[in-house]
């Protein structure tokens, strides 16, 4: 069986990491939006990465690695950035939706970088490429949302 190298588990704890900054980015964008569907849609968002958030530190455990906990500087960027455009766009649905598209396409990108290790034991991989897939499908369903408004 292949076995987690250093470089791995770093990969996977930056991928946790930015987890962690899109639950919260899609946490904050339900908090600030007064559409019914939209603030049901982040708060699915926001759960989805929580649980996946959680099947990575029991993966990433699981291989003896060290589980990290933190919030990068550019997720709080992101944020921050988000909460300007809610502030200031008339159309701040619109503005949410698409970062969420920025946001979703960039975690497909991360996911990919990672999947492209080849030292990855199975379980890892399918893991991976399921919660990729889901992001995939979740970024279709955004993008169809962002022409509604």
């Amino acid at each position: 069986m292949k076995t987690y190298t250093e470089k791995i588990g770093n990969k996977l704890n930056e991928l946790l990491e930015k987890t962690y900054d899109a639950e919260k980015g899609f946490r904050k964008a339900a908090d600030h939006t007064d559409h019914s569907y939209l603030k049901e849609y982040f708060e699915k968002k926001a759960e989805q990465r929580k649980d996946f958030g959680y099947q990575l530190k029991t993966e990433i455990s699981t291989f003896g690695q060290n589980v990290e906990t933190g919030d990068s500087v550019t997720s709080k960027m992101h944020r921050a950035w988000m909460d300007i455009k809610a502030l200031f766009s008339s159309e701040s649905e619109e503005a949410m939706l698409e970062e969420a598209i920025r946001g979703e396409k960039a975690a497909i990108s991360e996911y990919e970088d990672v999947l492209s290790e080849t030292a990855l034991p199975p379980t890892t991989k399918m893991l991976l490429q399921k919660q990729k897939d889901s992001i995939k499908s979740g970024l279709t369903t955004v993008k169809s949302l962002e022409k509604a408004f």
